[in-house]
Formats: C-alpha cells, structure tokens, sequence
C-alpha cells in the first residue's frame, strides 16, 4: 500500500485543490500600455518578448514582435545577437509606436529603431508590426554617448522628444519630427542628466559614470526624469537603483530634493535594493484608471537572482514628490499563465 493510498480523505482533497507552483513573470526593462481592457507588457529579449493581462498580475505570454531581425540591425551592431533591448511604447493617433535598441553589451556600437502597428492584439485581423527603421545610432570613437535605452514624451506642444543613454556621457533627449521615427530638423539636442566619467577613462568605454534608462513622466506641471544609477546584470552584486529629478520645460534643467541639477550629478533615490531584492531599475510610470504605477525589474535573493517584473502604486508627498513603499515589492507578485 503507497503511503498515498493511506492519507485522510480530507488531506487528498486539499491536496489536489491546491493550485501548483505559479513562475513569476521573469523579465528585463519593462514598459505597458493598456488597450481596451487589456494591458500589455514588452521587456528585453528575443524579439522583444511581450505579454497580456486583464489585471497587471496574471500575464500570459504572446511569443515576440519580431518573426526574425530588424534589417538594419546587424549593420548598427555586428555583435546584435537577436536580443533586443529596452523598448518603449508609445500611443499616438491611432498608432502605437514601438522603439528599441540593439547594440552590444558594454558598447555603444548601438542604434535605436522603431515598428509600428495600429493594435497590440496579436488576435486582431489588424495586428502587423511595420519596422520603420533607425533613428539615431552611436558610433564608437564618434560619439561619448550610447543610443540604446529610448523613451519618447510629447511636450505641452504635442512635440515629441526622445531621451535616452547609457553610461558615456550620460542621458540625452532630441526632438522627433511630426513622423516620430525620424529626428526632427535642424536637430536639437539637449544633455539632461549625467554623473562623474573621469577625463582620462577612454572613449570607447562605458566609463564610470554609471546611469542610465530615462523615462519622462508628467504630473500637475512637471516634468519627473527618472534614472538608474549603478549596475544592473550582476546578480547579488547589482546595486541598480531609481533616482528622479523634475523640471518645468521638457529640456530640463532636471532638479533633484536638494536643487541639485541631474546633468550636474544630481538625483534623489526613489527606491533601492534591499536583503530580498536586488538590481532595482530599468522603470517605466504610467496612469492606469486614475492611479499611478511604476514597473520596473527587481532580482530576486530567494531565487537565485532572476529578474522579477515588479508593479508597484506610486504616490506623492507633499512636495509632489514620487513615493513608494519598499514593502511592495513582496506584496506584488506576478503569475505567469500557460
């Protein structure tokens, strides 16, 4: 007789009421949007590896935008291995625009593209993915910044502008023209947040000015920049981390609690890892239904360090500053569906 079979029947039924283990979402950079009644979350990855959700919480998988390789990619960065980095989406006119990047790791051998589609369905007779190409790239011995890691945000004008970065010379933002997938002309470009890269640190290194990931979000009058400071991708030993500063004009200056400029090495800590997570970063912020989020990516002490999507509600205090509470990054826990 199995030691089963000799189990109370009260403890066999429990037994097969309980649900089994549920993975968690594991993803790098990640960015929403909401259409209809859906929610739909596109992180770093083969493709650009993408999922939906009726609730933030339960996300099934929808497989990758990209069938293959964007054509131009391999020509911007001969490493670009068909990982696709950092995307940002964008809804504008009945059109959503997807930008990305290839490059390759610890170089700014990059460029940032955009595709295009007029629904994020996948079951939509509609749904087609259009690549629009590059529109902008880095070239090393050239440029002391890096095209990689993009988000676009339209100012009080309906104009948008693009920031992105990494390391070098820091975050950058230019305007688009009116298409959103080319840089507006004559171009204009600004330096909005930078830290300390030592003079005598070669040009085609990172360097040690660790920041990176900008993503812009408006709220009662400012500007809010968000960051990441630090490094991502280490396991236990990452101390990624989510700094803001705010400004009244898109192009900044971006100031931090102290008054301190970002382009200057400025930045006030939103949230940081702690004994259970580690590597926090890489955020986006939204409002969905009145309320405001920020999704980011956390590594998880408990499971070996894999990366966690992580949704956490944001608020603001009294100075109209963002705030989160650090508890939330175990309260928030995401299903990964079948």
């Amino acid at each position: 007789m199995s030691l089963l079979s000799r189990l109370p029947a009260s403890i066999l039924t429990l037994a097969t009421a309980l649900p089994a283990f549920a993975a968690q979402v594991e993803v790098h950079d990640p960015v929403m949007a909401k259409e209809g009644s859906k929610y739909y979350l596109f992180s770093t990855g083969p493709g650009i590896t993408f999922y939906s959700s009726s609730d933030m919480k339960s996300w099934k998988p929808e497989g990758r935008v990209f069938a293959g390789q964007p054509t131009w990619a391999k020509k911007a960065a001969p490493t670009f291995n068909d990982h696709i980095w950092a995307p940002d989406i964008q809804h504008h006119k009945g059109k959503y625009y997807l930008y990305y990047s290839v490059s390759g790791f610890g170089k700014n051998t990059s460029g940032i593209g955009v595709t295009t589609n007029t629904t994020l369905d996948p079951r939509s007779p509609n749904y087609k993915w259009e690549d629009q190409g590059m529109v902008l790239q880095s070239i090393p011995g050239r440029d002391l910044w890096n095209a990689i890691d993009s988000h676009v945000i339209d100012d009080e004008q309906g104009t948008p502008w693009m920031s992105f970065g990494s390391f070098w010379s820091g975050l950058k933002l230019v305007k688009l023209d009116a298409s959103r997938t080319r840089l507006a002309e004559p171009q204009e470009w600004h330096t909005i947040a930078r830290r300390d890269r030592s003079a005598f640190e070669a040009d085609i290194e990172p360097g040690s000015g660790h920041i990176e990931a900008p993503f812009i979000f408006r709220k009662n009058g400012w500007y809010y920049l968000f960051a990441s400071w630090d490094l991502c991708c280490k396991g236990k030993d990452s101390t990624y981390k989510v700094v803001v500063g705010r400004a009244k004009s898109v192009t900044g200056p971006y100031l931090d609690r102290q008054g301190v400029d970002m382009a200057k090495g400025g930045g006030s800590i939103v949230i940081q890892g702690d004994r259970d997570w580690k590597g926090l970063g890489h955020n986006s912020a939204y409002t969905f239904d009145g309320k405001d989020v920020m999704v980011l990516h956390a590594y998880e002490s408990a499971d070996r360090y894999k990366q966690k999507l992580k949704v956490l509600e944001m608020k603001w205090d009294a100075e109209g500053w963002p705030v989160l509470d650090q508890a939330d990054l175990n309260r928030y826990q995401s299903v990964q569906l079948p």
